[in-house]
């Protein structure tokens, strides 16, 4: 007898494909990742969302500003969410271009990180011998540094080469230098993590059948870990990366606000927050706006990692 639609068994289904359908029916899942995707429109047509307001994140408006400092206008149709104090900038186009350095140094870090990670833990499992301690002892050594000294030190130095000195360089070389070293740092303490995960994987998943016949025949390294491997990788891979990218925005955030992330003249969340809690009482909106902006997000990329990691995890899959 044909079994009756809907009771049509998984067997032929991959567990990724399976994954990914029962991902798909968790509204939890796709209400986060429509609000992640609405923060990245949001990043990728910033200039058109301010443009739509008549306004851009660099031009002073000193005129609406008080000699205290404090703005004179709220919310209007000119300026959306207010002028930003002392300055005068718009805080609406201040908002939307600062999604945009969040979104990127999390999603570069994440994508360097994990490219790293999953090499050297391919390459450690893999091989074994003395390959696989030198790279284990790479991996604790990373796992070992004090992460937020390093963070601090790595933009000075930096500059130090290249301009020599803070003093040599200008706001926008200062501000360049400070954003490629956060992704820098971000990635390179962040690969450790996965590399770990994955030599322990492979550790498992090399003495298969599969594997082993694969070798047998002569297949090169290469292939054996990209080919056999690899594909049975993805799950972990998948969810250490939509963990990944929530913990890389509040880390960006929180080194730009204890200033040792972004600087001027890059218009970043954590910079707002940083400039905002010297006129928090007066204009809880010029605090508030970032803090809601980075809050939403975060939770909105956990919400979505907790559903991916639950959707991949042999013990809790349910058939879909």
């Amino acid at each position: 007898m044909r079994p009756l639609t809907g009771d049509v068994p998984d067997t032929g289904r991959s567990p990724t494909r399976m994954a990914l359908t029962r991902l798909r029916r968790d509204r939890t899942a796709m209400i986060s990742l429509g609000v992640v995707l609405s923060f990245v429109l949001i990043a990728l047509f910033a200039p058109v969302l301010a443009g739509l307001s008549g306004q851009d994140p660099v031009t002073l408006h000193q005129d609406l500003v008080d000699d205290f400092g404090y703005p004179t206008v709220g919310p209007t149709t000119e300026h959306w969410f207010g002028v930003e104090p002392r300055l005068g900038r718009d805080l609406f186009a201040r908002w939307v271009y600062g999604a945009r350095p969040s979104l990127i140094v999390a999603v570069t870090a994440t994508v360097l990180s994990t490219v790293a990670g999953v090499t050297v833990g391919l390459v450690a499992g893999f091989t074994g011998g003395w390959v696989d301690r030198v790279l284990s002892w790479v991996i604790d050594f990373v796992l070992s540094l004090p992460y937020l000294l390093v963070a601090i030190a790595a933009p000075a130095v930096v500059l130090a080469v290249l301009h020599g000195g803070p003093d040599g360089a200008s706001a926008e070389q200062t501000s360049a230098v400070r954003f490629g070293a956060l992704i820098v740092v971000m990635a390179s303490f962040g690969w450790a993590t996965l590399a770990r995960l994955i030599r322990g994987e492979v550790l498992s998943l090399r003495e298969r059948e599969f594997v082993q016949a694969a070798r047998v025949l002569g297949t090169p390294t290469h292939l054996v870990l990209i080919h056999e491997l690899l594909p049975n990788l993805v799950a972990p891979i998948v969810v250490a990366t939509s963990l990944a990218l929530p913990s890389y925005i509040v880390t960006e955030a929180g080194l730009t606000v204890l200033g040792v992330g972004l600087t001027e003249p890059t218009p970043s969340w954590g910079l707002t927050i940083a400039a905002a809690t010297n006129y928090y009482r007066a204009d809880p909106l010029y605090l508030w706006l970032p803090v809601l902006g980075i809050t939403v997000l975060v939770i909105a990329l956990s919400l979505f990692g907790d559903a991916v990691r639950d959707a991949f995890d042999p013990r809790t899959r349910r058939p879909v």
